[in-house]
């Protein structure tokens, strides 16, 4: 079976599109037909050689995305041919399965457990769910990584009173995600901080109560002035080691607490004064919000549905598997806020 897919081949060089080859499934991988893929910003770091050294070259990437069963592998019991699924990056249930190994001529393509950026995909059956039957294909996506990630943060971790004072900083699919969440839950101050007056405006449309721009304001003494001393959490998804700081200095001392889910390149650091720890403020990072697939995924589309959050504003412009560069660069540039790819294929 032919494939066509997106490869990583050198780290800080464009992806390259090639026809490939399948193999055979091996147990408890899935065939998925692909109808679209999500762009999100650790996918740009890998690409960019941002995460460190990188053993698997040449690979395929991306990790959220939705699509239908085409085969099963021996084994495999969650789902049948024909499901509807959403693919994502946090394990589920059912069995792990190894990456394929794809061929293009002599050349061995390795992925991994989950890969979204071609037509078709091999997919282990735990990166797999089901997509509930009111849920539309390109919405469905964000069920892959953004909301997950997000809103897991919001409803697993955090787990917030309504009387709390809140920031989001960074106003990606992750942040907007967590705003959505926050908002679901009626939290009275929902405050959202970017570097885009754009994301911001969008922000106040999703239910921000206040919204400041960090380049145009002394935010900690404005958000300190705000919330008499500090926020008493912060989401911060920003990606930098300077927002992840910016975000504890916004918070409050005796009790506030910043929750991160950047990515900053690897190496670098985040500096913290061991005073304001001592003060009573905490830090601590979130891998994908703590969520669990099968179990999460239908309470957030309901609690989505039933707030009737506007999803689809989280998805950005729309390219072929063929502009996959353009979007990576438009993500890396601020020009879009979550690049959906839509696949095509011959039937």
């Amino acid at each position: 079976m032919k494939i066509n897919a997106a490869v990583l081949e050198v780290l800080g060089s464009p992806l390259l599109i090639k026809s490939i080859d399948a193999p055979p499934l091996l147990p408890g991988q899935v065939l998925i037909k692909i109808l679209f893929s999500g762009v999100c910003r650790s996918q740009l770091m890998e690409v960019k050689g941002k995460r460190g050294s990188d053993n698997w070259l040449p690979h395929l990437l991306g990790h959220e995305g939705s699509g239908i069963v085409q085969e099963i592998g021996k084994g495999v019991t969650k789902i049948k041919v024909g499901d509807e699924v959403i693919l994502g990056w946090v394990k589920g249930d059912g069995l792990e399965a190894p990456g394929a190994k794809f061929k293009c001529g002599d050349q061995v393509i390795n992925s991994g457990c989950v890969t979204t950026f071609s037509n078709y995909s091999i997919v282990s059956e735990n990166r797999l769910v089901k997509k509930p039957i009111s849920l539309p294909f390109d919405i469905a996506v964000l069920f892959g990584c953004a909301l997950p990630t997000g809103a897991g943060m919001v409803l697993n971790e955090l787990k917030p009173s309504t009387d709390l004072s809140i920031i989001v900083l960074g106003l990606g699919g992750i942040g907007l995600s967590a705003l959505m969440a926050l908002k679901a839950l009626n939290i009275k101050m929902i405050i959202a901080v970017d570097i885009s007056d754009e994301k911001l405006a969008l922000a106040k449309q999703l239910g921000a109560t206040h919204t400041f721009n960090s380049k145009n304001h002394n935010i900690q003494q404005d958000v300190h002035k705000l919330t008499d001393g500090g926020a008493d959490r912060c989401i911060e998804s920003g990606g930098h080691v300077a927002t992840i700081e910016l975000g504890f200095s916004l918070i409050r001392k005796k009790g506030g607490k910043v929750l991160f889910a950047s990515h900053p390149p690897d190496g670098e650091m985040i500096k913290i004064a061991p005073h304001e720890l001592i003060s009573g403020k905490s830090i601590d990072g979130s891998w994908g919000g703590s969520t669990i697939p099968d179990k999460d995924i239908p309470i957030m589309h309901n609690l989505f549905q039933k707030s009737d959050a506007p999803l689809g504003s989280l998805l950005g412009k729309r390219y072929k598997l063929e502009e996959i560069n353009e979007a990576l660069d438009d993500l890396e540039a601020g020009r879009v806020f979550r690049p959906l790819i839509v696949m095509e294929h011959l039937e």
